[in-house]
């Protein structure tokens, strides 16, 4: 479930970084931030909490497991394994 809700906040994410509305506003935020970049900075916030959501509910462990189970059986330069 977890890894569905990322992958349809990313698709909105997506098509709502393309911020057209936004072209033309000459407005400024708080009196000296400019719209677009006022927006691209919540922009950012959204992306930084997906990826966080991201790594905490659909973070492939069986993945990463299965990598540290080969990191284990590497050999050392020495010729012992670890």
């Amino acid at each position: 479930m977890g890894k569905k809700i990322v992958l349809i906040v990313f698709c909105l994410l997506f098509i709502l970084h393309q911020d057209f509305w936004n072209w033309n506003n000459r407005d400024l935020v708080f009196g000296f931030i400019p719209v677009s970049l006022a927006y691209h900075a919540g922009f950012s916030m959204c992306a930084v909490t997906l990826w966080a959501f991201a790594v905490q509910f659909a973070w492939p462990s069986e993945v990463e497991a299965w990598a540290d189970e080969l990191d284990g059986d590497a050999e050392q330069p020495d010729g012992s394994a670890q």
